[in-house]
């Protein structure tokens, strides 16, 4: 599978990004831990508005508090689990409402199995992964792809991994999440009209509390999420329409 580098779309988008320096509005699924929530505070220092979802109110306080301390009040943090249609069709009827359509997309909520041949994996965990990471990038896009389609503007970011594109032991639920994530994006970026985009992310090994899950003590020698959210930062505002020919890796 060819896939594209930060690098490229670096080298390609520079001019563009120069010209195009407004705040935009993105919106971060998952944004009230790790690399959602690293990525929602960089974004909001750039000057843009952030709509974050997430089902953990405590978390959403604390960011919201941090969202605030410049004194800026217009960013938007709901509660909303992305597993539940329903829960992200009242979650587009709110943003519609209050902020609008945004302009970027960023679908970083994920979850993984905890190490275990896929015989041991229990039904409800397995459940879990599938629901989070695939059905819950689709109720995503159910929702609010229609949103974006009258002005035929937007871009979707959905996180993939290096696991989307090879296979590891012990983790096979969340293998097969990520590579259905890499087929789903490729698919839908087919049917969106000129002016929209969808590309597949992955973002690299990072140290979060799911990479702990899987490498425990030894995931403390990847880079933290606000080691390199800048880096991703520049990523995700340098997409544009016409470099959505290849996933991305950072």
């Amino acid at each position: 599978m060819k896939t594209a580098s930060f690098g490229a779309v670096n080298r390609a988008a520079a001019g563009a990004a120069g010209a195009s320096s407004g705040g935009k509005t993105v919106m971060i699924t998952g944004v009230s831990k790790g690399l959602g929530r690293a990525l929602a505070l960089e974004l909001a220092k750039r000057g843009h508005t952030i709509i974050g979802c997430s089902r953990a109110q405590d978390k959403l306080n604390s960011l919201q508090s941090e969202l605030s301390s410049d004194h800026n009040n217009h960013h938007l943090l709901l509660i909303a689990d992305v597993r539940s249609n329903s829960s992200v069709e009242e979650l587009a009827r709110a943003v519609i409402e209050k902020k609008g359509v945004p302009d970027i997309i960023v679908n970083n909520a994920g979850t993984i199995n905890r190490n275990n041949k896929i015989w041991e994996v229990p039904e409800e965990e397995f459940d879990a992964v599938i629901d989070t990471n695939v059905k819950g990038i689709a109720n995503v896009l159910r929702h609010f792809i229609p949103l974006m389609l009258p002005k035929k503007q937007g871009i979707i970011v959905n996180f993939s991994s290096g696991w989307g594109r090879s296979g590891a032991a012990l983790v096979a639920p969340y293998c097969a999440s990520k590579w259905a994530v890499e087929g789903l994006t490729r698919s839908v970026a087919k049917e969106l009209p000129d002016g929209m985009a969808v590309i597949a992310l992955n973002p690299g090994v990072i140290h979060t509390e799911m990479l702990q899950s899987c490498f425990g003590t030894s995931a403390s020698i990847y880079q933290a999420p606000d080691a390199c959210v800048m880096k991703f930062s520049e990523a995700v505002m340098m997409l544009k329409e016409k470099h959505m020919v290849a996933p991305l890796s950072l």
